[in-house]
């Protein structure tokens, strides 16, 4: 069972892809694993990032990602 990551922005230049599916777990295990897949350089990215689950902020939190969820990993945007 698995959930839908997606990238965007540096995260995702970072990360290589746009979109990807983990297992489904908690969401620091949903993180870790994009982390193992990846390396450092979404190691670096992942702490400057917003990160929603379902639409919703998770900053903070360690909810369960239930399969069938989506996550966001949002970078720092700039602009005007």
């Amino acid at each position: 069972m698995s959930v839908q990551v997606r990238w965007f922005g540096g995260a995702a230049e970072a990360a290589g892809v746009e979109e990807e599916q983990v297992p489904e777990g908690l969401l620091s295990a949903v993180l870790a694993a994009t982390v193992e897949r990846h390396g450092d350089a979404v190691a670096r990215v992942l702490p400057r990032c917003a990160v929603l689950v379902d639409g919703r902020n998770a900053q903070g939190e360690d909810p369960q990602v239930p399969t069938g969820s989506v996550v966001d990993v949002l970078p720092p945007f700039a602009g005007g």
